[in-house]
């Protein structure tokens, strides 16, 4: 454990994290990774880690660190995946949008991305062998668009493990009669049918479920409310325009009226899991409105 400390300065420094990350990873992150070893080898496959958290909260640093604190400390060889990297095209959603309901340009709901590609890349992964390499997808949120196949990064076989993170990464559909009603402003003027979302719903019942059976694992990282969701992505859209200052990929970056707007696109799946998930994932680290480890509560049996 003291090497690992050590090394963790590296670490935070990579992800340009705050001390305060130090003793999340001693009490939290490290046991929590040390715990559900015996139970990933035993999958019987190459495992899939799936880690589910709203936006903000922290889940792609965890899954980083997760993929640093195997690979580096433990010496097993970790893909790295998100959902995001599997959004269809700028140009695919905005023919889904033409063909569907005009909602579905903006990317992130169930129904934006390529459920294909993400289940032949973990076949992929669980497959390839000692000289063997695969492509990792990767997406640009700065152009809002798949980055170039010619830039995703390799890895090369065999993998030991699949780490998958997501915001809605393990979501069930809701009950059709619970889509009626709009539960904000985007869905009363801009959904006032109720079609777009009731075809994100179908696709959340359908594709969505054929990945999410994929995991042998799942991990929740509960925020304490949909209010603290919407603070956080402002937070991180704040951090990413500071990143990008004087960039021309900042074009596509959001003020604060945009992304009011764009947080309400989530609203319903993500209060859905808020209520609903914690009963399922395997895991639950129950956050505070810093993004603080309140507690850490395994599901019986996992």
């Amino acid at each position: 454990m003291p090497n690992t400390l050590d090394a963790l300065s590296k670490f935070l420094e990579r992800e340009k994290l705050p001390e305060t990350y130090r003793a999340q990873a001693r009490d939290s992150f490290i046991p929590f990774i040390e715990a559900i070893r015996p139970k990933l080898a035993a999958a019987g496959r190459v495992p899939v880690l799936g880690i589910h958290g709203s936006q903000g909260s922290g889940k792609s640093t965890l899954a980083e660190f997760i993929h640093w604190y195997l690979q580096e400390q433990g010496g097993l060889n970790v893909a790295l995946l998100s959902l995001d990297d599997f959004y269809l095209s700028l140009a695919e959603r905005q023919q889904l949008a033409a063909k569907r309901h005009p909602l579905l340009r903006t990317r992130g709901v169930p129904g934006t991305h390529d459920i294909s590609l993400a289940l032949e890349t973990i076949a992929t992964l669980r497959h390839i062998g000692a000289g063997e390499r695969a492509s990792l997808p990767r997406f640009d949120k700065a152009c809002d668009d798949r980055a170039p196949e010619s830039s995703w990064p390799q890895i090369s076989g065999p993998v030991d493990l699949i780490v998958f993170e997501g915001w809605c990464v393990g979501a069930t559909p809701q009950d059709e009669a619970d889509l009626k009603l709009p539960i904000n402003e985007l869905e009363r003027s801009e959904d006032s049918d109720a079609q777009w979302r009731t075809y994100v719903n179908s696709c959340l019942a359908a594709e969505y479920q054929d990945l999410f059976a994929e995991l042998d694992y799942l991990l929740m990282l509960r925020a304490p409310d949909f209010n603290c969701v919407a603070a956080w992505r402002s937070e991180q859209e704040q951090k990413l325009a500071q990143r990008l200052a004087g960039n021309v990929q900042a074009s596509a970056l959001m003020d604060e009226a945009a992304i009011l707007r764009f947080i309400q696109h989530y609203q319903r799946i993500t209060t859905h899991c808020l209520n609903t998930l914690p009963k399922r994932a395997d895991c639950v680290m129950a956050l505070g409105t810093q993004r603080e480890i309140l507690n850490v509560a395994y599901r019986e049996g996992s």
